[in-house]
């Protein structure tokens, strides 16, 4: 990127300096309109209005304080499952498999939570996260150890962990852990009263957000302005110059994926303590797929992560309305979302050469 904005302003282009990053945002928005246009096509093929649609999406997601509090239930997940995609993606891996860590965190945190009942809340609550964050943190830093250890390719061993792991979870929630009063629903043992996470003063959204926020926050910190993220953008960059520089790019890789996968853990007891107050098989809800999308759209950048993650909750929260209003399926968002995220991968080959445009070179 240095040498490409060196380049730039010696050719004397237009924004040598504005140029790159007009294009991080310009690519996303672009793939964004892209998507929606593409959709729209779609919605018409099928006879049904895109006016309607849009306007049943800002209606359900941004256009009043009850809409916002929709949004904003949804949107505590998505943060966290984005940052399992973010953090590693910094290394130049791809880990797609933050729906395992979820579904394993929440019932780890379930299960902790159950135990501790007897104990004071304080100390339960530590239980129940610290158990959460352990098991999706040990989950998808085994993607970032087989990576390291034997090559395995983490795209496709994180999918498949995640496929066993949502399997592990059916067969311990339904067996082991089952509530025997749960019957036409298998779920764990409900969560007491005192181990329940509430909402935020004034508002129906629970505290997870919060916990989201600070750590999109605190994960860009740790990327942007300390001596370990700056090693792990160097590993990412080129891993054979930072091995040859004497990085521990063995350890940047395992300790990133498994505080991926120990956010995403956290998005599972946010989802057990403050939604469900139990682990069923409603925690298997996609959350960490649209994830990846979040992380995609914001480019992987952590602080980006918060915006994108409120409009893909608001684009979930309508769903419902759109389902009634609309006559179509439930699934059409997921149509709406997988268009936009096949356009941000096809943008993606535009990266570098929008700013070389825009600082007056010429596309390479």
């Amino acid at each position: 990127m240095t040498s490409l904005t060196t380049e730039t302003r010696a050719r004397g282009g237009l924004w040598p300096g504005l140029a790159p990053r007009i294009e991080t945002f310009a690519l996303p928005l672009l793939a964004l309109l892209a998507g929606s246009a593409l959709f729209s096509v779609f919605l018409l093929l099928i006879g049904k209005s895109p006016v309607d649609f849009f306007a049943l999406v800002w209606r359900a997601g941004f256009s009043t304080a009850f809409s916002w509090q929709n949004t904003l239930s949804r949107v505590a997940p998505l943060l966290l499952a984005a940052l399992c995609v973010a953090l590693p993606a910094r290394l130049g891996l791809v880990v797609i498999g933050g729906e395992g860590a979820i579904v394993l965190g929440g019932l780890a945190g379930a299960v902790a939570g159950v135990a501790s009942a007897a104990l004071p809340a304080p100390i339960g609550f530590a239980l129940m996260v610290g158990a959460a964050m352990i098991a999706g943190g040990l989950w998808i830093g085994l993607a970032g150890a087989l990576r390291m250890k034997r090559g395995v390719n983490e795209t496709i061993s994180s999918l498949l962990l995640a496929y066993i792991a949502i399997a592990l979870f059916n067969h311990f929630v339904e067996s082991v852990f089952r509530d025997p009063a749960s019957l036409n629903k298998p779920s764990t043992h409900p969560l007491p009263d005192a181990l329940r996470v509430g909402d935020l003063p004034f508002l129906a959204t629970h505290w997870g957000i919060v916990a989201g926020v600070i750590a999109c926050i605190v994960a860009w910190v740790l990327i942007e302005r300390t001596t370990i993220g700056f090693a792990a953008r160097i590993a990412g960059g080129n891993i054979r110059a930072a091995q040859v520089q004497g990085l521990p790019v063995d350890w940047l890789v395992i300790a990133f994926t498994a505080l991926g996968g120990a956010l995403a853990g956290l998005a599972g007891f946010f989802e057990v303590a403050a939604v469900h107050g139990s682990a069923n098989a409603s925690l298997i809800s996609g959350v960490g797929y649209t994830g990846i999308l979040v992380s995609f759209l914001a480019r992987h950048n952590p602080l980006a992560i918060i915006p994108v993650a409120i409009l893909l909750g608001g684009f979930e929260a309508s769903s419902g309305l759109i389902q009634r209003r609309m006559d179509l399926p439930d699934a059409t968002i997921l149509v709406f979302q997988g268009t936009i995220f096949v356009l941000v991968l096809m943008a993606e080959a535009w990266s570098g050469r929008l700013s070389h445009l825009l600082g007056g070179g010429r596309a390479q």
